[in-house]
């Protein structure tokens, strides 16, 4: 019979995979940011979210606060990278005030991290002290990383488009909070099974969200390009009116 620690151990294997594909599911929407050299209306906030809550769960799973959490620390420690690659971004091709936002609630997050670091190692003596302190903080921000995109929905509810809210993202969202409440429930860790359980549910709230402002989406997009081909089209009569009217000085 399979014991519950291989159980476990297989679906935080799993958990791992479907978290690489939740941290690398932007990418078709950083390659379009790269290609325009804009972030356009995409918002930081969930790729700087994202971020506290690895580096958060990074100092959870070390030996020193949390032992034997190696398959924590591997998927968020590669989440952590991939996460700060996405914020560069958004600090390349963000101007001015957005800017110096995305830089200042980076550099708010790495001294809040490292103090907490300093803070637990030097005061709390016990790895079960340790695990409480740093586990109740990634509780918090890890629910708000979940809870990120709560913005993103915000504004989908207001121009009835989801444009701006991959789907694919999304649903990664929900395998990925699926996989780790199980984890967590299997050898039962409270300050796992929070953050991905409300997870679910906010994936959940996303998933219907797109299933019910996909036809406007559609039909917003449609719209706009009649109307850039009316822009064009005007355009081009009118260089050749005043073409025709060029010539007809000259003769």
């Amino acid at each position: 019979m399979i014991s519950p620690d291989t159980i476990r151990t297989a679906i935080g294997v799993i958990g791992n995979g479907t978290a690489l594909v939740l941290f690398l599911s932007p990418v078709p929407t950083f390659i379009r940011i790269w290609k325009k050299g804009s972030v356009e209306q995409y918002s930081p906030i969930p790729y700087v979210a994202t971020l506290l809550n690895c580096m958060m769960w990074v100092l959870y799973g070390l030996p020193l606060v949390h032992p034997h959490s190696m398959l924590v620390i591997t998927i968020n420690g590669t989440g952590m990278a991939i996460e700060l690659t996405y914020v560069t971004l958004f600090l390349l091709y963000s101007t001015g005030a957005a800017r110096r936002k995305v830089f200042l609630l980076l550099a708010a997050e790495v001294a809040f991290v490292g103090a907490v670091a300093a803070l637990v190692l030097s005061l709390a003596h016990t790895h079960e002290r340790r695990s409480m302190i740093v586990g109740i903080l990634c509780v918090l921000f890890g629910t708000g990383m979940y809870a990120a995109p709560l913005s993103v929905m915000k504004m989908v509810i207001q121009t009835k488009s989801v444009e701006y809210m991959p789907l694919f993202l999304s649903l990664a969202s929900l395998v990925n909070g699926i996989c780790w409440t199980a984890y967590a429930l299997i050898k039962f860790d409270l300050y796992i099974t929070i953050p991905n359980g409300l997870g679910v549910l906010f994936a959940v709230a996303q998933v219907v969200l797109y299933a019910i402002y996909y036809k406007s989406t559609q039909e917003i997009i449609e719209a706009r390009k009649r109307k850039a081909d009316q822009v064009a089209m005007t355009e081009v009569v009118v260089v050749g009116k005043t073409n025709n009217h060029a010539g007809a000085g000259h003769y």
